[in-house]
């Protein structure tokens, strides 16, 4: 049978430090990973099927499936349900199964925390995450890993959401070793204004963060809006800063934090910096000064789920192989 690796192994086999290194690898080496397919699949609800394919010829192929169910929150149920499918490259033949949703949040985040050892500020100490979904208490948490942050605050439109996701960030904080304090802000504007970091993660239509807010040296992370009617940052800031994306194939297309100023002609291609490939390959040196503001807009792209899955079933095989005979515990 094949296995399947849980989302608390998979968890466990991808801490933050060891996985920002083995996708900075990753970005060096490449792969091939078509644009996402986007299928609906219940247009009475707006259900959608995702494929998201990858493949490394000399190794592995991976698929992961995605179904994003808006109403299911209303069942009582995730909106988004997520799989991967691990496969041997040379023969087809299927590896494991593993749970997509962990693979994807701490993948998304790891991707987030190495674009910050680029763009960010060495010396960065207040990171401000901007949302309350499930991704946001991974977020803090890996650019914790990668930065000196001590203070991290928490902003959302609802208050509870707010302190659940805090109380699920002081949880991974604990894990990690990471001493950095967790607070909650009402005032976005103050939080923007103070934070060395922020990271956006929200499903956002209309600009959240506003450029007039970010002060010189911030750097800002925005993973949320991943269509092109989604806004997480308004015309001042995405005109402002230097621009970076994890990469053009998708941040192009689907981006619409890119796509609408540039659509409208306030912004123009040329004026977007590098992606993250070039800056793990150093094509691109990334930050110039302590007073620039760098903004990091990410999608996603397969070629980290298959880093990611790859990093996971090592860790499995290791674990299996060191178990003595008889154990069977996962």
């Amino acid at each position: 049978m094949v296995p399947f690796l849980n989302a608390g192994q998979i968890s466990a086999a991808l801490p933050y430090p060891t996985l920002v290194e083995s996708l900075r690898l990753a970005f060096r080496t490449g792969a091939q990973a078509p644009r996402r397919h986007v299928h609906p699949i219940s247009p009475d609800n707006d259900a959608v099927l995702l494929l998201m394919p990858v493949w490394q010829p000399e190794r592995h192929t991976g698929v992961k499936i995605v179904t994003v169910a808006p109403r299911n929150p209303q069942r009582g149920l995730p909106s988004v349900h997520s799989i991967f499918m691990l496969l041997d490259s040379a023969t087809g033949a299927p590896i494991c199964l593993m749970d997509g949703e962990e693979l994807t949040l701490r993948r998304t985040a790891a991707a987030s925390a190495l674009a910050s050892e680029y763009l960010s500020r060495p010396d960065s100490s207040h990171l401000l995450v901007v949302g309350t979904g499930s991704l946001a208490p991974y977020m803090a948490a890996a650019h914790c890993a990668v930065r000196p942050i001590s203070t991290v605050t928490m902003w959302g439109r609802s208050a509870d959401k707010a302190a659940h996701a805090a109380a699920l960030l002081r949880q991974q904080l604990e894990a990690n070793g990471s001493q950095a304090e967790v607070s909650i802000t009402t005032d976005l504007e103050a939080g923007v204004r103070s934070a060395d970091i922020i990271t956006c993660a929200t499903t956002s239509t209309t600009p959240i963060v506003q450029g007039g807010w970010v002060r010189p040296g911030t750097h800002v992370d925005l993973v949320g809006g991943f269509r092109p009617n989604m806004r997480e940052a308004d015309d001042a800031l995405m005109c402002s800063a230097a621009v970076f994306v994890d990469t053009w194939n998708g941040a192009l297309a689907e981006a619409g934090d890119l796509v609408q100023p540039m659509e409208a002609g306030k912004l123009e291609r040329a004026a977007l910096r590098a992606e993250l490939a070039d800056l793990c390959a150093g094509r691109h040196p990334g930050r110039s000064d302590a007073r620039q503001v760098t903004l990091f807009k990410s999608v996603g792209v397969a070629l980290e789920d298959l880093c990611a899955a790859d990093l996971a079933w090592d860790h499995h095989c290791r674990h299996a192989t060191a178990r003595p005979h008889g154990d069977t515990a996962a």
